[in-house]
């Protein structure tokens, strides 16, 4: 699933994600996209294709997704495995 195609499905919503850690641990987590509250300033120093910035509404802070080694998404009741 394309980068772009993600964003539109879940839009400014709260999702899950899951998916493999570049450790190869899995991964489950309740974030949302577009949460600029907690933004300190500066740049991103990457900004890849497969590289998604979410929010973590656990950890409270940003995390990044791969999408190539994500699993399955759950949005407004539907999930989508991958």
């Amino acid at each position: 699933m394309k980068k772009e195609k993600l964003k539109k499905l879940v839009g400014s919503t709260i999702f899950s994600v899951e998916f493999t850690k570049k450790n190869g641990d899995k991964r489950k987590m309740l974030c949302k996209l577009g949460v600029t509250k907690h933004l300190q300033g500066g740049e991103k120093k990457y900004d890849h294709d497969n590289l998604l910035t979410v929010f973590s509404l656990d950890s409270k802070a940003y995390r990044t997704v791969n999408m190539d080694t994500l699993e399955s998404i759950k949005y407004r009741g539907k999930v989508i495995k991958l």
